[in-house]
């Protein structure tokens, strides 16, 4: 697939140019930074050296007063507290972050992951129970609860106190808690509301540790789960983020916890070599599997685990899940091409909505997304789910897929989520109206060129400019994901030396020089079709990344391509 190529400009050429002075860096690298928001030297010194003192007061974001004494009046008293987290990463980590604290200080600590199927997402009157049964004195819960207000209620009645720390956008109203952190509520003013759920657990394990009067470093053994979850959760890497991103990834890369190092070692992944990527595509797939397939327990008792012989088997139950839930995901992806092929004009679709009884609810969100990467079209998978349809719903630029499903919502019993993607729940009668409606409304709302995928491009990068040196200066924008995409660089004139060709399934792997420069190695994943047009020894234009390798001790930069084009 080849894509529309568009450039992102500094909003001022000449904070660009003033930074380069002030930094002393190539113009390219200043380019770079301008792009990012960034404009003076004070904002380029935290950018590039982000540190843990650059961390917010907790105390800043609403109810964190009133939410840390009351966690450190459970710890002081040594009451049963229940954790009740989500049962994706970032759930699962935030759920382990608040357990292992707790156990730490001697609480009697349980947790509880609702069952995706069984139960669904958030506070619900099932958890309530168990911690009625427990007999716990307090829930926290983590990256949920800010529209439980009817769960909230029934804590307090069976006299259960309640601290709901969250990250997602609020409701009609605020549960009646003993506190509710959110950086989203209207009436917060913490600085930041990028935070993962994981990422609010933490500020309140920070307030409760200063009200304990304990050493703030206390809370710096839990960086390692806060990087997983914000890598994993798509939150933005900037701000506060990006301080514990960095500060996390160097925990991993040094001492993991037994459960991170086991899954390491299963996966065979060096910790040294774990960045955002690794995370997102290596280590976030696999927690997040147990929670796909209905039960994330696993994946916490992967994370609390206390030697590493029991973090191995909880390794290994993971891996086994995640190799369940891909041949689930590939056997939901061929069914969903086939339907598609038979039953639709592309020419004609501007919404893919497929249905099938029989699919599995916790894969059709990941297949919903790559009908999106490949068609670039909004795309909603369906399910069955005794007797309800469910499901799905994963967007493009432009399109905000929360916002049309809402405008469907007579046909609706129950939907959620937001501008790139949704759930919901309708009756089997209603299935055909709302295709044709969420066809209809897309149709309305994009233009052709929605329809067409499109790369944003940082920079024209002649080869000649690139070195090691550069490289050096490039990779201290890591950690990259959201906010601060990995740059894409774009080569004109570009010519291959020696002979290209394909490797693995369908991959194309050559060595491209431009000009005078040196030669680099180039890798093209899926690119097998260009073979042929490179092949004729004729200029051609590339997008790429840089990326290092390393071999036997040997760096060299490589290219990842991302497109070309053929002139």
């Amino acid at each position: 697939m080849s894509f529309r190529w568009t450039y992102a400009q500094p909003e001022q050429e000449e904070t660009a140019s003033a930074l380069g002075e002030q930094l002393g860096i190539p113009a390219k690298i200043a380019q770079l930074l301008a792009i990012r928001g960034i404009k003076t030297y004070d904002d380029a010194k935290y950018f590039f050296r982000p540190k843990i003192d650059n961390l917010h007061d907790p105390f800043l974001m609403k109810d964190m007063e009133k939410a840390a004494e009351r966690l450190a009046l459970a710890i002081r008293r040594t009451e049963k507290v229940l954790v009740y987290g989500d049962y994706d990463v970032d759930g699962t980590t935030a759920t382990s972050c608040v357990y292992t604290f707790l156990k730490e200080f001697g609480v009697d600590a349980d947790y509880y992951i609702p069952h995706r199927f069984k139960e669904g997402y958030g506070i619900n009157p099932d958890g309530i129970r168990y911690a009625e049964e427990v007999n716990a004195t307090l829930i926290v819960s983590v990256d949920c609860g800010i529209t439980a207000i009817e769960e909230a209620r029934e804590a307090k009645e069976k006299g259960i106190d309640l601290i709901i720390c969250d990250h997602h956008t609020v409701g009609d109203g605020i549960p009646d808690a003993v506190a509710v952190l959110d950086p989203k509520r209207p009436d917060c003013e913490y600085p930041f509301d990028g935070l993962s759920g994981a990422g609010v657990g933490f500020k309140l394990i920070q307030a409760t540790i200063k009200k304990l009067g304990l050493p703030k470093s206390v809370a710096f053994q839990f960086l390692d789960l806060v990087a997983i979850s914000i890598a994993s959760d798509i939150v933005p890497i900037i701000d506060e983020n990006r301080v514990l991103m960095k500060a996390g990834l160097n925990m991993i890369r040094k001492s993991p916890r037994v459960g991170i190092q086991a899954l390491l070692d299963l996966i065979k992944v060096k910790k040294e070599e774990v960045n955002t990527s690794k995370i997102v595509f290596s280590i976030g797939p696999r927690i997040n599997a147990a929670g796909r397939m209905g039960d994330a327990s696993t994946a916490v008792k992967l994370m609390i685990s206390d030697t590493m012989a029991e973090a191995r088997a909880h390794a290994q139950e993971l891996e086994s899940i995640n190799l369940r839930r891909r041949d689930t995901d590939s056997q939901t992806m061929k069914e969903a091409m086939k339907q598609i092929d038979q039953n639709f004009d592309m020419e004609e679709t501007s919404t893919i909505v497929l249905y099938a009884e029989d699919w599995h609810l916790g894969v059709i969100g990941i297949v919903a997304s790559r009908l999106v990467d490949l068609y670039h079209r909004p795309a909603i998978m369906l399910s069955n789910v005794d007797g309800k349809i469910k499901g799905s719903a994963r967007s493009i630029k432009g399109f905000n897929i929360y916002n049309a499903i809402k405008k469907c919502d007579d046909l609706l019993e129950q939907f959620g989520g937001h501008e790139f993607a949704a759930g919901l729940t309708l009756a089997e009668n209603n299935l055909t109206e709302f295709r044709r409606r969420m066809n209809e409304l897309a149709f309305s709302d994009l233009s052709d060129n929605s329809f067409e995928p499109e790369l944003t491009i940082d920079a024209d990068l002649d080869l000649t400019e690139v070195d090691m040196k550069f490289w050096k200066l490039l990779s201290q924008f890591e950690p990259f994901g959201p906010g601060n995409i990995r740059p894409i660089f774009v080569s004109k004139g570009v010519t291959v030396v020696g002979e290209p060709t394909i490797v693995g399934n369908g991959h194309l792997k050559m060595k491209i020089k431009q000009g005078q420069s040196g030669s680099f190695d180039t890798i093209g994943f899926n690119m097998h079709e260009y073979l042929p047009s490179v092949r004729t020894g004729d200029p051609f234009d590339i997008a790429y990344v840089l990326e290092e390798n390393n071999w036997n001790g040997r760096r060299t930069l490589q290219m990842r391509l991302k497109d070309i084009h053929i002139p």
